[in-house]
Parts: C-alpha cells; structure tokens; sequence
C-alpha cells in the first residue's frame, strides 16, 4: 500500500511518499481501507522532532476515514462494508479526566492514517455520518474532539453564555467556535488577519478582534460585555489578556502552549477573588467522541475544510502547517 513515511527528523521535507506491506488485522481488530484522512499541528511538530521518543520508521496522521474491508479474530465478518471514522487514539483508560499511562495518538507511536489501510481495535471505530463526505468525516477526529472535550466537557458551554476562542484559523479553534455556537452561546474570536476574522464571522462569530492590537482584550470585553469561557492554545502573555476578559466565575481552558509561559507571571489574586478556573486539557476519551459524532449526526454540522489535497501531496499539505494560514482543516484523499 501506499503511506506517508518519515525515517528522520528535519522538516516536512523529510516525508516520503512509500510502498509498504498492507497490514493485516490481528484479534479484536477491524482494516479500514482509508478514503481519507486530515492534518493536524502534531504531524508538523514531529516532521521536526518536537515531540519526545519518535519512534522511525513512523506513518504519521491521526485522522482518517473509510471502509472495512477485513476483520480480525473474534469480529464479526457482517462488519465488512461499514463506513467509518476512526478514533484517533489509543487506549484512554478508565479515568474521564485524563488519558491513563499508556493513552497515546495515533501517528507515532502508533503507525497513523496517512494510508491505504489502517487496523485498529474494532471499539476505535464510529459510523460516519450520513451527510459528510469522504473529506468532511476525516477532517473532524482530533481537532474536533480536542476543541469538544474544552468547550462542552470543560468549557461546560451553555446557551446565552460569551465565550472567546483566541488565534481563530487552525482546525481545534475552528471547532471550539462551531460547538460553542451550536450550544447556543455568543462567540468572539482573535487573530492576527483581518481575513481570517472576516471567514469567522461568517461562520456564525459574533465579533473579532486582531489580536496585534496592544489592547485587544479590552476592545473584546468591550463588545461582548465580559466572556465566560476562553478557549487558548498561544500561552504566554495572551493568558493574562484573556484572563482580563473574563466575566467573574469565568473559565480559561487551554490545549496548548505555542507561546510558553508568561513572561509577568499570573496575576494570583485576580483568579483567586473573581474565582475563575484554569483548565488543562487535550484530545478526549471514546465516549467523549461518540457523543460529538451524535451530535453532528444530530444537528447536521459541516467542518471548515480549506484544501483538499492528494494523498501524494502530503509534503505540500504539511508545509501549510508552518505558515499558519489556513481557514480550518487540511483534509488528504486517497484516490
């Protein structure tokens, strides 16, 4: 088959388009032959080695969606034929606040999805729904349970609440602005391109401010009349400027940390008086993802898509993700 191969750390240059042996399913597993799958900011970040005990040679990408064309053991052969979409993890563990100690993503150290075919454990696999496309159903896995489990899971959303997802464009804000919208609250967003703004708005964001602008917390409080829920991935000194915007009891929850720490610290005494909540978070447990994968289903929600490209473009579509500029999801499809 078909993969997307790295052998060395260096850049997305260091990608190879190779032939490898087809794997076969083991006990308990299902083969997806894979129409497509999705890119997200991990597959960058290891491309350069920003991720610790890389293990080579590695198939990266998490995302996929497909078919069943072959069971393991112990499955039942009626379930060839399903269409599905794959959970983008392995083995959660038991805990609903946090993945256990063997919980690891697919793409390393696991072979991912950037594949003719890929076998995973026959619970890894949801039914696609009906109204997505090959392209739409791989874009949602890790972005969008990523940005699920912070707004629904922690960001504990509801209707007529504010809720600001700063540096909009990557797949997980793009999500975090759609569950928070259809959960009906009010959305405001920052990014450092007016065009970037403008896309949010259309999709249902009520205001948007540069975040290059030296007092954009302010303009955002301004407008919305305070948030209660931020949802982060920069770190460094956008925490304190977000934590500014917050209404009292206000949550700030976090998947990420481009930026690193704050430079001033945080402000102890603000949080602790205003009694706002900070809240780690990354990916989402199987239960978590069935409940988003119902809810889609429920409400007939579409993911942004920016480009399609083909699965022997995979270089070119990992390139994007250093540039930062895309509107949503980097989406491959096996042809």
């Amino acid at each position: 088959m078909k993969a997307v191969v790295l052998h060395e750390t260096g850049g997305p240059d260091k990608l190879r388009i190779e032939d490898v042996p087809t794997p076969e399913p083991g006990a308990g597993e299902v083969r997806v032959a894979l129409k497509a799958s999705a890119l997200n900011r991990r597959d960058y970040w290891i491309t350069i080695g920003a991720y610790p005990r890389i293990r080579f040679p590695a198939i990266i990408g998490s995302d996929g969606a497909g078919v069943i064309d072959a069971v393991g053991a112990g499955v039942p052969a009626a379930r060839v034929g399903e269409e599905v979409v794959l959970y983008p993890a392995r083995e959660w563990g038991l805990d609903w606040r946090c993945g256990g100690t063997n919980f690891r993503v697919l793409g390393m150290p696991d072979q991912g999805t950037f594949a003719g075919y890929h076998c995973t454990p026959a619970d890894n696999v949801f039914a696609r729904p009906a109204h997505l496309s090959w392209s739409q159903a791989a874009a949602f896995p890790l972005a969008g349970l990523t940005a699920w489990r912070a707004v629904v899971t922690h960001g504990e959303v509801r209707p007529g609440q504010t809720v600001l997802v700063t540096g909009i464009g990557g797949g997980v804000a793009t999500f975090a602005l759609l569950w928070a919208k259809y959960h009906g609250a009010s959305v405001y967003v920052t990014s450092g391109s007016d065009d970037k703004l403008e896309q949010a708005k259309r999709l249902g964001a009520a205001g948007g401010v540069s975040y290059r602008t030296a007092d954009w917390s302010r303009q955002i409080r301004e407008m919305s009349g305070g948030i209660d829920l931020v949802i982060d991935s920069a770190g460094g000194n956008v925490v304190n400027a977000a934590l500014n915007t917050l209404n009292n009891g206000g949550r700030y929850v976090f998947f990420g940390a481009t930026l690193g720490n704050p430079d001033e610290g945080l402000e102890m005494a603000k949080i602790f008086f205003r009694q706002i909540r900070l809240q780690g978070t990354t990916m989402g447990s199987p239960a978590e993802f069935a409940a988003m994968l119902a809810y889609i289903d429920k409400h007939r929600i579409e993911p942004v898509v920016d480009q399609i490209y083909k699965l022997d473009d995979a270089v070119t579509a990992c390139t994007r993700l250093e540039i930062s500029d895309q509107m949503g999801k980097l989406v491959l499809l096996n042809e």
